[in-house]
């Protein structure tokens, strides 16, 4: 069995904006996917929003300078991440639909495998 990632990205403005009964049904649908995906699902987790990351750019000498916030600057940041197990790309493309983040308009899911270190 190969591991997926599903990283759910979206626009934070519209995350923080949701009002509480937008919320229940976001989280009533990840409660749903771990109930379809059963046994696929291996961990998962809800990420803070990324003005609260820290990056680390390292240079050839090896030194690594800290700057606040995500790699990269854009409207779009990462919210949490699945990572399941599945058969096949088409099996894990099958469990990334269930996600309800692709019922919003400002959302996506992209799916990557993980590499099999042995």
């Amino acid at each position: 069995m190969a591991k997926y990632m599903l990283l759910i990205y979206g626009n934070e403005q519209e995350w923080a904006a949701m009002t509480a009964e937008e919320t229940q049904r976001l989280d009533d649908g990840h409660a749903a996917f771990v109930a379809a995906a059963g046994s696929a699902v291996l961990s998962s987790h809800q990420l803070e929003p990324g003005a609260t990351a820290t990056t680390l750019h390292g240079d050839l000498a090896g030194r690594a300078t800290p700057t606040d916030g995500p790699f990269l600057e854009t409207k779009e940041g990462l919210g949490g991440y699945y990572v399941v197990e599945a058969s096949d790309l088409d099996r894990a493309l099958a469990l990334a639909q269930l996600l309800p983040e692709l019922k919003m308009a400002h959302c996506a899911v992209e799916v990557r495998p993980l590499v099999d270190v042995g």
